[in-house]
């Protein structure tokens, strides 16, 4: 995209969609087009001390940076893509330098009139991508560790809301917190494995 003339291209991420519980983060960010940021990849690639480390050198080096957020009662009503996009949409939006482009880790966002290139496997085919992945994923990981705290028996720290064996026997002995997305069949697979 520098190629045509833009100078201003936020990198854009998500984490959470395949999560029961919690909200899906997106983050945005714009590096300088001269950045070097040689251990940055894939942030599913790298352990969560890696991705802490990196996060603090991302967030020191980019031009701009910005997350949004579609919490579960969201994702409930929208459904899970849309409000990606709106997560998304708003990580762009509360950027504090406007892009004039975007890259985007698969998702493509019709609603914000900017050029994009949407790439599969993005986070890993493109540093700012990859700088996005980064973010969104420290930064709702951390939101996960404090919902851990208000509800600590479906062990949020160490699963993230993820569908583990622990969290659907959680959801299967406690039931559903607030956090939880109603439209996800959280139960059934619970059912199905035996557990």
């Amino acid at each position: 995209m520098a190629k045509q003339g833009h100078r201003l291209i936020a990198g854009l991420d998500e984490v959470g969609r395949g999560s029961l519980a919690g909200p899906v983060v997106a983050a945005a960010v714009i590096l300088e087009r001269e950045s070097r940021l040689p251990e940055v990849r894939d942030s599913k690639l790298l352990s969560e001390s890696v991705r802490r480390r990196l996060f603090g050198q991302i967030v020191l080096s980019a031009k701009a940076y910005a997350f949004g957020i579609a919490d579960a009662d969201r994702v409930d009503r929208v459904n899970v893509l849309e409000a990606t996009r709106e997560a998304m949409g708003q990580a762009v939006e509360y950027l504090s330098l406007p892009p004039d482009a975007l890259l985007i880790d698969a998702v493509a966002l019709p609603s914000v009139g900017l050029p994009q290139s949407c790439l599969i496997h993005g986070d890993r085919r493109c540093l700012s991508i990859a700088a996005a992945s980064i973010l969104a994923k420290v930064y709702r990981d951390e939101m996960m560790k404090e919902f851990d705290t208000l509800f600590p028996a479906y062990r949020f720290r160490s699963n993230k809301g993820y569908p583990t064996v622990e969290h659907r026997r959680a959801i299967f002995d406690v039931g559903l917190s607030p956090l939880h997305r109603r439209t996800f069949s959280v139960q059934r697979p619970l059912l199905d494995t035996g557990v």
